[in-house]
Parts: C-alpha cells; sequence; structure tokens
C-alpha cells in the first residue's frame, strides 16, 4: 500500500469519490481511504434524487454539472451509474410559490440549466393521476431525474482507478499532524469483530501534502482529530416506499412514460416511481440531529426507526397528490441520517488555520453535488480557484463562536426549511437573538427587525412599535414585502436629513508590526494610506480574483486597522494569518488580531450629520472640528463624543456626508443614547441594512460576496482606481493574464411596479443572455428600480439598453454611469 501521496482523500462515499475522480483526472498522485466499505455511510440509504432546483448561483452550477457528468459516466468507466432522466416536476398550490419559481428560474437560466413552466392543464394531461385542480402550475426540469447511489459511486472510484487513484477499504484515520511541509496521517486497519468494526491495533502513517475530508456523518469526529469546528451534524431523513400502484402499473404498461419525480413543495415532500410504486420522501417539521459529538461505533450501514407520527400529515397529502395511492400498502422504510448546515449549503474548501486541508462536509443533497463538487474543488486545488465563486461555501463562514447547540438546533430548521417557501429576505428564527451588540434592546425597543449576519443580530429595517392591525413583521414576499415601505423612509432619510446604522458586525482585525507595511502593500491591490488616512483596496487570489475588499484606516506608520464585510471574520482572519505565514520571514514579523468583537460601529449619514455630531464633539474647537480642513474626506481621526473615545472615519457607504463611528464595545449604549438625543431635532432616522443596500447602488459600491468575488478581477469589477500597477502585489499577474471577460455596470430598471431585482435576474439583448444582475433593489434618488452586475465587455458604456427578466417578463434596463447618483462625490465632500 503506498505510505506517500500528493492528495489524500478520508471519506468513500460519493462526495469522496467524485473529488478521487476529478483530481485523479488532474494527474494527482491520489489515494482515497474508507474506515468501512464504499457507501456505508448516508450514501447507501439516500434516495439518489438530482434536483436541479437551487437559489445559490455556486449550487446550481454544482448541480448542473453532476447531472451532465453521470449522464456521461458509462462511456468513460463502462460501468453504469443507474442515471434515470425522466425529469423533475416541483407543483405549486400558492401564487408565492409561483414567485419562488419565477425568481430561480432566473438563477437557472443564468446557469444554463433547462426548465420550463406549465398549468395544471398541462401537468393533467402529461400525468393524469396526479391531481391537480388546486395547483397554481409547475416549474419542469426535463434533464433531472435519479440515480443508483451506490452505481454511481462505484463508477467514479472505477474512474478514479482507472486515472491512478489508489482506493483502501477497512482504514480509518485516527490522527492528523502537520510537519511543516505535509501531512502525517496516522491509520489503523479495521477488523470484523461480532458484527462490529474495530481497529486493529496496528497503527501505520501516510504521508500526504493534501488532504480532502470528506466524512459525512463523522464530520464531528473529524473536527476533534483536526481541532477546528465543523458545522455539519446529521439530521434524521425518513423516506418510505409503497407496495405496488395498480393504476400506475396500468399507465406504463399501456406504454406512458415514467413520471418525472414530483415535488409537492407547499406539502413538503417528493415522489418518485419505484418499480411499480412510489418513493415518498417528506421534510417535516421536528426531525432530531443526530450524533452531534461522534457516530456511535458500532453504527454502520444502520438506520433508524421508521416514525409514521411525525410524517401523517405528508403522507396524507401524497394520497391526496396522487390518489391512486390511497389503497397501497407500505412496502419498506428508511430513516438515516443526513448531513445538514446551519445555512444548508455544504462546506467546500480550505479548513480555517490549517494548510492544505480541505474539507468536503455537510452535504444534505450529497449525490446531486459529488460530481460536482469533485469538479470545482480539484479546481480549487490544482488551479488554485475554481472557475466559479466557492465563497458561499466556504467552510470559514461559520466563526469560532458557532457551538454544538448553535449547529444542532439550526441543522434541524435547515432540514425543516427544505421546501418552506425561500424568500430572499427570510430571516430563520433558530438559536435568535445570539450575538447582540450593547444597543441590540434600544433598537428592538425602536422596532427594528433584526437580520442575522454571522451570528450577529443586525437590524434590516425600522417598523411600526405600535404596528397597524393586520402588519405582519416576519411576512415576506418574492416581491415588495410590508418592510418595503420603511425601507424607503429610510433611504429617503439618508438623502434628505440623516440616518443612523448600526455597522457592529463589520469584519476587524489589527495588522501590525516591523513588517506589517511590506506585507500589506503586497497583499492588497491599493497604494497604502499615509498615517491618519483611509484606503479602499483589495486582496487577490493568487488566481488573480477579488478574495476580499478592506478599508484600510493606517492608525501608526506600523499598525493598521482593516475593515471588511461582517458575514467573512473569520474567512478574513484566516486569509491573514495564512498569507503572512506563508511569506515567513521575506517582510519581517507581522501581528494580526482579529478585533471585530472590540469594535462597535455606528455608521452616521446624510446631509444633517455634521450638525448633529456637532452637537457631542468635544474638542477646543468644536465648530470647525468636523470641516474638510481639520477632518477631509478618507481620513481618521480620534474625538470625544460625550464620554466615549471614538474613532471616527469619514466615510460613508451610502454616498453622503457621513462618519463611521467605531468606538469601544461597552460605550455602544451610551453613544447609541448620545445620537439619538442629538439627531431628534435634525430629522434623523433609524436605518437598517435593506435601504443601505439601496443607496450604495446608487453609487454603483461594490458589495462583497455579490459584486466581488472569486470569479472576477477588480478590473472587471471596474475597480482600476483601487489597483496600483506600479507595484507588486500579490495575484497582478494572474489578474492581468485573466483580462477582461465581463465588465460590472449599474443599470437603471423600468420594471414591474409592484416588485424589485434581488440579483438574481439574467440581462439579454435581442433574445439572448448576455449578463447577470448581482444585486438589485429600488433607487429613491431615480423612482425606480436598479441593479448591479456583470455583462459582456462590449455592451457596458453607459446608455446600452439592454432587457432584464423578472417574473418570466422582460422589462427595460439601460446601463448608467458609475455612481448614477452624485457622480462628482459633491455630497461626501461637502464642507461646513
Amino acid at each position: 500500500m503506498k505510505t506517500h501521496v500528493k492528495a489524500l482523500i478520508v471519506g468513500g462515499g460519493a462526495v469522496g469519490c467524485g473529488i478521487a475522480y476529478h483530481l485523479a483526472k488532474a494527474g494527482w498522485d491520489t489515494m482515497l481511504v474508507e474506515r468501512d466499505e464504499l457507501t456505508a455511510g448516508s450514501t447507501w440509504h439516500a434516495a439518489g434524487l438530482l434536483p436541479l432546483f437551487n437559489m445559490g448561483y455556486a449550487t446550481s452550477h454544482i448541480h448542473d454539472y453532476s447531472v451532465k457528468l453521470y449522464a456521461a459516466l458509462e462511456a468513460d468507466t463502462g460501468l453504469n451509474a443507474g442515471f434515470t432522466r425522466c425529469g423533475n416536476l416541483r407543483m405549486a398550490q400558492t401564487d408565492a410559490r409561483m414567485d419562488e419559481y419565477m425568481l430561480y428560474s432566473a438563477t437557472a437560466e443564468t446557469v444554463g440549466i433547462e426548465h420550463e413552466f406549465l398549468t395544471p392543464a398541462q401537468i393533467k394531461e402529461r400525468w393524469p393521476l396526479v391531481r391537480t385542480e388546486d395547483l397554481k402550475g409547475a416549474l419542469f426540469h426535463p434533464t433531472d431525474g435519479y440515480i443508483n447511489p451506490a452505481d454511481v459511486t462505484q463508477a467514479m472510484a472505477k474512474g478514479a482507478r482507472m486515472a491512478g487513484c489508489t482506493i483502501e477499504r477497512r482504514i480509518q484515520v485516527n490522527g492528523y499532524d502537520w510537519n511543516g511541509e505535509e501531512w502525517v496521517v496516522t491509520c489503523d486497519r479495521m477488523i470484523e469483530k461480532g458484527g462490529n468494526l474495530v481497529p486493529s491495533g496496528e497503527p501505520f502513517q501516510i504521508r500526504a501534502e493534501h488532504v480532502v475530508t470528506a466524512t459525512g456523518n463523522h464530520a464531528q469526529r473529524t473536527a476533534r482529530l483536526l481541532g477546528i469546528k465543523i458545522a455539519a451534524i446529521p439530521v434524521e431523513h425518513q423516506y418510505i416506499v409503497t407496495e405496488r400502484d395498480p393504476a400506475l402499473a396500468e399507465w406504463r404498461a399501456a406504454g406512458n412514460p415514467e413520471h418525472p419525480v414530483l415535488r409537492d413543495a407547499d406539502a413538503k415532500w417528493y415522489v418518485r416511481e419505484e418499480r411499480g410504486g412510489w418513493i415518498l420522501g417528506p421534510y417535516e417539521e421536528g426531525a432530531p440531529a443526530r450524533f452531534p459529538y461522534e457516530v456511535p461505533a458500532g453504527f454502520r450501514a444502520d438506520l433508524f426507526p421508521l416514525d409514521l407520527e411525525r410524517i401523517e400529515e405528508e403522507y396524507m397529502s401524497f394520497i391526496h397528490r396522487i390518489p391512486t395511492s390511497e389503497e397501497v400498502g407500505l412496502k419498506d422504510d428508511f430513516n438515516g441520517p443526513i448531513c445538514y448546515t446551519p445555512d444548508g449549503n455544504p462546506l467546500v474548501g480550505p479548513a480555517p488555520g490549517l494548510r492544505n486541508m480541505w474539507l468536503a462536509e455537510g452535504f444534505s443533497f450529497g449525490i446531486t453535488a459529488a460530481g460536482g463538487v469533485g469538479h470545482y474543488l480539484a479546481q480549487m486545488m490544482t488551479a488554485r480557484e475554481a472557475e466559479i465563486d466557492m465563497a458561499s461555501l466556504d467552510p470559514r463562514r461559520f466563526g469560532r463562536w458557532m457551538t454544538t447547540e448553535y449547529a444542532t438546533r439550526k441543522n434541524e430548521e435547515s432540514y425543516a426549511h427544505v421546501f418552506v417557501l425561500h424568500h430572499p429576505d427570510e430571516e430563520r428564527p433558530a438559536a435568535r437573538p445570539l450575538r447582540t451588540a450593547p444597543a441590540y434592546d434600544r433598537q428592538i425597543a425602536a422596532g427594528a427587525q433584526m437580520g442575522q449576519v454571522n451570528g450577529w443580530e443586525r437590524p434590516n429595517y425600522y417598523g411600526p412599535v405600535d404596528a397597524p392591525e393586520g402588519f405582519d413583521h416576519d411576512a415576506r414576499s418574492f416581491r415588495r414585502g410590508g418592510w418595503w415601505e420603511y425601507a424607503k423612509t429610510e433611504a429617503q432619510a439618508i438623502r434628505e436629513t440623516a440616518g443612523l446604522i448600526d455597522a457592529s458586525a463589520f469584519a476587524k482585525h489589527w495588522v501590525s508590526g516591523p513588517g506589517a507595511t511590506a506585507f500589506l502593500d503586497w497583499f492588497t491591490t491599493n497604494k497604502l494610506p499615509k498615517v491618519g488616512r483611509i484606503n479602499l483596496t483589495y486582496a487577490l487570489t493568487e488566481a488573480g480574483t477579488t478574495r476580499t475588499e478592506y478599508t484600510i484606516v493606517r492608525r501608526r506608520e506600523d499598525g493598521y486597522y482593516l475593515v471588511s464585510a461582517g458575514a467573512w471574520a473569520d474567512y478574513d482572519a484566516d486569509n491573514l494569518r495564512k498569507l503572512a505565514e506563508e511569506m515567513g520571514g521575506e517582510f519581517g514579523p507581522v501581528h494580526i488580531h482579529e478585533v471585530t468583537n472590540q469594535w462597535g460601529v455606528f455608521a452616521l449619514a446624510g446631509p444633517n450629520s455634521r450638525a448633529i455630531l456637532n452637537e457631542l464633539i468635544r474638542a477646543p474647537d468644536p465648530a470647525t472640528a468636523l470641516s474638510n480642513k481639520r477632518f477631509p474626506w478618507l481620513s481618521a481621526r480620534d474625538i470625544e463624543l460625550g464620554m466615549c473615545p471614538t474613532v471616527a472615519i469619514r466615510v460613508a457607504y451610502t454616498g453622503e456626508l457621513g462618519w463611521e463611528l467605531h468606538h469601544p464595545v461597552e460605550f455602544g449604549r451610551y453613544l447609541w443614547d448620545q445620537l439619538i438625543a442629538a439627531g431628534e431635532k435634525h430629522g434623523m432616522k433609524l436605518v437598517g441594512a435593506r435601504a443601505q443596500n439601496w443607496l450604495r447602488q446608487e453609487k454603483s459600491y461594490r458589495a462583497f460576496g455579490t459584486e466581488l468575488g472569486r470569479d472576477a478581477t477588480p478590473l472587471e469589477a471596474g475597480l482600476d482606481r483601487f489597483v496600483d500597477l506600479d507595484k507588486n502585489f500579490n495575484g497582478k499577474q494572474a489578474m492581468l493574464d485573466t483580462g477582461i471577460r465581463s465588465k460590472c455596470v449599474t443599470l437603471l430598471i423600468d420594471g414591474p411596479g409592484d416588485a424589485d431585482p434581488w440579483g438574481r435576474e439574467g440581462l439579454f439583448l435581442d433574445g439572448e443572455k448576455i449578463g447577470r444582475l448581482t444585486s438589485g433593489g429600488y433607487s429613491v434618488a431615480f423612482g425606480k428600480q436598479i441593479g448591479m452586475g456583470y455583462v459582456r465587455p462590449d455592451l457596458s458604456e453607459p446608455g446600452t439598453k439592454l432587457k432584464l427578466r423578472m417574473f418570466g417578463e422582460l422589462w427595460d434596463a439601460e446601463v448608467t454611469e458609475d455612481s448614477p447618483f452624485d457622480p462628482s462625490n459633491a455630497r461626501i465632500r461637502v464642507d461646513g
């Protein structure tokens, strides 16, 4: 057996074999070890469905790649993967569900996934066994279907072996040690004893440059061995197999095609044909998480007892939808563990704090994802980045603050939400509130309706404290929800008077030491600011795309305060530390400290913001302390606001005169109260994240995770002014070599009167898809919809007229100049 390889994969389910297949195809010396037999985990009891439907851009690409790969596996390996391409019919009982499907259709269209909408009459005509009188319609994927999980896993395993991969069964990993150059993985052979697998007691080692863990239900054991946190914990999923349905048998005997996989999302189940009967898989409330710490030693290809009472409602709705099933008995049942994560997306990418350690964990749709994850993770490992932005699946999106109870509760919620309407403005309630800033109670009392980012509670908007009868703060919509008018009022306040935003969730890092200046100069694209000044800049991937956006405040010659997106604190910390360590002594000592929890941030913006601060500032010359001469745009000053020491940064994400007020977090409640009192006579309103998102689009301010990501360079994002090509920085040559494949633009849109784009919609010219939105909303300045996105470079000039698809219709959209609101920044620079 090999004892040294370039890549070692731990876990022999569908995901592990998909990764092995692609790494071996890429020419890497690859080995896979499995503690039991291939497919012995969740793979063996999976229903084998291949749902292309997904709201996420990256996940849609992954699923689409998998389906195409599985159709070609037999030609490549000689093994039939058991793929049945019968289609997938997602039925809708409500108009809201149809709106969801139309929003998904926008994502599918940008990815290139074939689909069509069907009326109830068309459904009944094609599949008369399905009851349709209470349906609004359906979304149909003709290329979808199902596959035999064991067969597709074995086919990918064979393909991996054919490409040179070694696969070893009955080997358990018991330890991981990094020796500075490679991983030393301690293993033991597993032997059968009394029906259980037990270690032989004869440990040995495998050395590997890279390790990938795809350990499925054993993710918590993997986390403990690695000394990290992994948010993957299994949840029970049960499905039942019925006896033969005579009506179905008659339908097929007459030469009719197999039914598509049927999904009644409003009833929370899927159904497909199985040997003349039906498989019913519900996603019910109350499914418990299992194995929050470790899978019991004796649990192998085992199942849990079926709990029919828990799925009674779903079972009855199945009978309603397919009436012929009422007299059909149950033939078999399965209730096994399937891994989930708090947001339902898998964990794919670098392990936090560990070099050359890669995670592929938390797959609730592992069969669907296995091929695509193998493809894109192999790209990340061999080419240093995937061709699509994989940040939404990055394992570091869940911070070190995460606990077992949090992951357990959120994963149970994630399971129950599989078929819940996925509104773009949805906020799931489990395990909340958790991380709160000091002014949280004040904000709640003022009507704040909270969202969650990286565990932090953050106001989305402020609704009425005494809500009128019938007003529902929790009402969600794919169109303009109940919050829309309140967000509009907030946005108008910032444009006309002033608004106060709690931005404490921003990620913050302190970088210092003798090597800090040289390191950050290499790490980022822009010139470093002088002491007391700030710059906007970007850190790149090795592929030349955007890893992170930073506001850098230079506090002293060798001390820098870095501010970045709130959802990415651990992601940014890990990248900073790894790259500083990788460069070794080239720049001298660099000290990196995450200080997110030490500093609160209030953003005050609007024409009256200077007047409000003048009420509070304590200085020898308060009348001029905030003037352009004493406090210019893009500078930082230590000031005192009442009794609160504050690092004030003259910048505003909303494009108005404004300051970010960074303060020691323990002063948060005091400073909030002072600002509220001072702002009252100046017309200040409290403002949430949704209004801020609209306003930043009026200024064409790109946001990480939407316009900015690991699939586009800063030059493609139109950020040339923040890229200093006269200096050497990480990823520079790769960025230049990439060229300009597409360009980021801002568009004003004449869309429907009751809806705004969400940032997922396709852009068209003469019926051809030429780009897509990445952000969307409403512009109070222009009185119409606004959006940002990417188009072909030749279509990026202001005045270019395009079409945008929303709710199945095409609407006029025009490319504007960058920063269509106040393009000269006169309002930001206004003196006083």
